[in-house]
């Protein structure tokens, strides 16, 4: 019994191997240790781009910020005026049966979709109707929708 199997020998191969690139892998881990260094070799620096680089940046490209300019938070918008909400079309479509129809918006010439509930009195098709665009679950729809008076 004294003598080693062909299996044995490739296992302890095998072990002496794995040995030796644990021992590597540790001597690599060393070299590149980041453990004593000084804080500039940790130092990182932003760039004019938002860039993240090892180099400072150039004093020379500086500048100087207003404060008082910056905004914290939301954009602050302007109040909208009721008269802009009020767009112009024609209806193009329209089925009194099911209730429902489409006006084209005559300044951006976008086909709206109306229902009969938003209507301020019976409509039929090619009428010229002022209305205001609401979005709604499935888009873009027609309310307070009249007959367009005649100036």
């Amino acid at each position: 019994m004294g003598q080693e199997t062909m299996s044995k020998k490739e296992k302890e191969k095998k072990r002496k191997k794995n040995k030796q690139e644990k021992a590597e892998k540790r001597a690599e881990r060393k070299l590149s240790n980041n453990k004593g260094k000084g804080l500039d070799a940790m130092t990182a620096y932003i760039d004019e781009y938002g860039n993240i680089t090892s180099t400072p940046p150039d004093p020379k490209k500086k500048i100087e910020i207003d404060p008082e300019t910056i905004q914290l938070g939301a954009a602050v918008q302007k109040p909208i005026d009721p008269a802009d909400l009020i767009r112009t079309g024609v209806i193009t479509f329209f089925n009194e049966a099911k209730g429902y129809g489409f006006i084209n918006d005559l300044k951006s010439q976008a086909s709206v979709f109306v229902h009969i509930n938003q209507m301020s009195e019976t409509l039929k098709e090619r009428d010229r109707v002022t209305f205001e665009i609401e979005m709604g679950p499935k888009g873009a729809s027609a309310v307070n929708v009249k007959k367009e008076v005649k100036k």
